[in-house]
């Protein structure tokens, strides 16, 4: 661990976020149950803090999906690596994000869940670097708006490295 990281955003404000997050979600489902879908790896740690705040009953799946390989910069090829376990047909579904950059991966993603017929589908991101947008995601939840750097921590890696930290950091002198 040789690389100089920077706190961007502290743990204490990752926490109070969750819980704004976590409050409106719940309001807006009110009534209804959430099908929770995480992108692995990187959105495990957000969507299992976030889901302890949801107040409404919800139902967890995952998907691995890939852009980025051990690179920094998103390569552009999405690749399906591991998909749902179950049907979301008619169900309320919420997908949930480490983070959201050039929307090329979430686009994609998208479209192939719409035609699987959910009830809804809502995107939920940690954070979002919207200068950095290729593609039209339209984000219905937004932890944090953050500047075009290299993040790690809560989840976030740089080469399998880093997920661990409890804040968000930039790691120094990587492109």
């Amino acid at each position: 661990m040789s690389e100089k990281i920077s706190v961007l955003v502290s743990e204490e404000d990752v926490t109070k976020r969750l819980k704004e997050l976590g409050e409106q979600i719940s309001k807006d489902y009110e009534g209804k149950e959430i099908h929770m879908i995480c992108i692995l790896k990187g959105g495990v740690f957000f969507m299992v803090d976030l889901s302890k705040r949801i107040s409404v009953p919800v139902s967890l799946d995952f998907m691995s999906v890939s852009s980025y390989g051990n690179g920094t910069k998103s390569s552009g090829v999405v690749r399906i690596a591991k998909d749902l376990d179950e049907s979301i047909e008619g169900k309320d579904v919420l997908i949930v994000e480490d983070i959201i950059d050039s929307g090329r991966t979430l686009y994609y993603l998208m479209d192939i869940l719409k035609k699987r017929n959910p009830k809804s589908i809502r995107l939920c991101t940690l954070l979002d670097k919207p200068e950095r947008r290729e593609k039209d995601v339209k984000v219905d939840y937004v932890g944090f708006e953050i500047p075009d750097e290299f993040v790690v921590g809560y989840g976030l890696d740089y080469a399998q490295k880093y997920r661990n930290l409890p804040y968000i950091g930039v790691v120094e002198g990587v492109e």
